[in-house]
């Protein structure tokens, strides 16, 4: 009986080994998979390659964009003047009008910042509740991007208000 159970034990050895995303299994008596371990090296060495012809070649290429210090940078944009008011719903509604406001999207530090060079200070959450409020009003138009909220002005056609025109 005891004879009986280690045949068994030793007919039904089994070692796996994984590397990376290569798996290989080894069954058998214990006896042929001891031997097979000792040959590991090559098996291995062979089983890499066999996968290295299967599996698809990957190139990756990375692209590091270096971004100027925040002050710099407010430095060296070319903020629009504005007229000075003292309702920051005016204030942001006059920067979007400018042809800096018309040319791209400007995030909520953007506008921040063109504030501020209009001597037009408001907090961070005075200002996003304004642009927020704005956009509810569909005076300006929201969305969300890799870098945070947009906003620009926004035309009546793009709330599905067409103009209509005099025929």
């Amino acid at each position: 009986m005891k004879n009986e159970r280690e045949r068994s034990i030793n007919a039904n050895f089994v070692f796996r080994i994984k590397i990376g995303e290569d798996e290989v299994e080894l069954r058998g008596t214990r006896g042929e998979v001891v031997q097979t371990i000792e040959d590991l090296p090559n098996l291995v060495s062979n089983v890499h390659k066999a996968f290295d012809v299967v599996r698809p070649k990957k190139f990756a290429t990375l692209t590091v964009k270096t971004e100027a210090p925040k002050e710099e940078k407010a430095r060296s944009e070319n903020y629009p003047k504005i007229s000075a008011t003292g309702n920051p719903d005016e204030a942001v509604l006059r920067l979007l009008e400018t042809d800096w406001g018309k040319w791209r999207p400007r995030t909520l530090d953007e506008l921040r910042d063109a504030l501020k060079i209009n001597g037009l200070e408001y907090p961070a959450r005075t200002l996003a509740a304004v642009l927020l409020d704005l956009g509810k009003r569909e005076k300006i138009r929201r969305w969300n991007t890799d870098s945070g909220y947009v906003y620009i002005l926004a035309e009546k056609e793009a709330f599905g208000v067409r103009r209509q025109t005099d025929e």
